[in-house]
């Protein structure tokens, strides 16, 4: 019988890999609830129509890249290829956008069928940040505040860099999307290959291509500043004057755009090199116009999304995971001879009083040799041991496994006191 396997680029997660996991993502949720963002969970499954109508039909994502089935009832569905659709789609239907502002976050899978590789998979996780309501540059100020503050609390505020741009309004964008295509149309046969077939479907991809060619043939391009009019400026400047103040350093990388189509005005990347090639961790911006192009009443929307797998992968290449973040037990119980009921009345009693300790009990048997080595193995700093003459007068032995110290009998209740330290 043909041993079965996980489905290519959809990884499993070991218990050895979760507490690297856990910690990012608590660290996180800490920082966006201290900034007062909320979380909002949604579907896996979408209908496809959510995705075609915000990404756009002749991008790569859904093209190529969405896993995209029929259902039984005939309804085409997708399973979500990012999130900032689905926030969108939920917040609509939920009346969460109607003379409000919204400041929301969410965390989950997304899925593209393309080639895996280091950080990228088929079904890869996401954390994401949308706001709602607030059309200033200073909610942009705030999501590049958010991520700073991230990279500092995880110990990798050296290791990414800041690009900002801006794409002006969807009208300046559509006006210098035309001059754009003009001049390369003119040089299209000396235009790398995705960017040949980009100019017909997403021209201002064509300005973050890797072809060195490509990048000489746009030095002579039209730039999209010059397409910008007081308004969009105004707002970059504003933005710009924001991060100068708290001190976040950036590079205005006029380049930069963002694959999907419902971007406008700010963009933004945190890149790093230290995955190998110039890799982005985080990226995002202002997408005014999506809610109105999902049948929503026109709202100014901003937002940024970074890829677990990848930040993980950050944090072990430049050795920044706490130590302790393996342990997860702090005391773990020995019991020998017919003292289960004792023992495991014990172990509730700590946990009861003491909520905050980790206390693994042991099970399967084995003599008091076997359980010890079992203790030892398992990172506690304590053995509970509950023999016989314990139980019956209700104490139990304190032995220090990565400590020298004696070990100590004592009654429960001085147990707990001792297990507070």
């Amino acid at each position: 019988m043909k041993k079965l396997q996980a489905i290519r680029g959809m990884n499993d997660l070991l218990p050895s890999d979760s507490p690297v996991w856990q910690y990012l993502e608590s660290t996180v949720a800490d920082v966006l609830q201290r900034y007062g963002y909320s979380e909002i969970r949604f579907p896996i499954l979408e209908a496809t129509e959510l995705f075609k109508r915000s990404i756009g039909e002749v991008t790569d994502i859904v093209e190529k890249e969405m896993y995209t089935f029929d259902d039984r009832n005939g309804d085409s569905v997708t399973m979500r290829p990012e999130g900032t659709a689905s926030c969108v789609r939920a917040c609509e239907q939920h009346g969460l956008l109607y003379n409000q502002t919204q400041r929301l976050w969410y965390t989950g899978p997304m899925f593209r069928y393309e080639r895996p590789q280091k950080g990228r998979l088929r079904q890869f996780h996401q954390i994401g940040v949308e706001t709602f309501g607030m059309a200033g540059p200073d909610i942009d100020a705030e999501m590049l505040l958010i991520t700073a503050r991230l990279w500092r609390e995880l110990g990798i505020a050296d290791a990414v860099t800041l690009q900002l741009n801006t794409l002006g309004s969807n009208e300046e964008r559509a006006r210098y999307r035309d001059a754009l295509v003009a001049y390369l149309s003119e040089r299209k046969d000396q235009l790398d290959e995705d960017s040949q077939r980009r100019l017909d479907s997403n021209p201002l991809r064509i300005l973050d291509s890797k072809d060195a060619n490509t990048q000489a043939l746009l030095d002579g391009a039209p730039t999209l500043q010059d397409y910008l009019g007081e308004e969009s400026n105004a707002h970059f400047d504003g933005l710009k004057a924001i991060l100068d103040a708290a001190g976040i350093a950036y590079e205005v990388n006029p380049r930069l755009v963002r694959g999907l189509d419902y971007y406008c005005n700010t963009v933004f990347e945190w890149v790093t090199d230290k995955l190998g090639a110039q890799g982005t961790v985080c990226a995002g911006g202002r997408y005014d116009g999506l809610v109105g192009q999902l049948g929503g009443k026109p709202t100014p929307a901003v937002g940024f999304a970074m890829g677990i797998e990848r930040l993980v992968l950050m944090l072990q290449e430049l050795q920044v995971v706490p130590e302790a973040l393996g342990q997860n037990v702090d005391a773990y119980l020995v019991s020998v001879g017919d003292v289960k009921a004792a023992a495991f009345k014990l172990a509730e009693t700590v946990r009861n009083e003491l909520p905050y300790l980790r206390v693994q009990s042991h099970c399967g048997g084995g003599n008091f040799k076997k359980q010890m080595k079992k203790a030892n193995d398992s990172g506690a700093d304590i053995a509970l041991i509950v023999g016989e003459d314990e139980a019956k007068n209700g104490q139990v032995t304190l032995k220090f496994l990565r400590e020298d110290k004696p070990q100590q009998t004592l009654t429960i209740e001085q147990a707990l006191i001792a297990l507070q330290d």
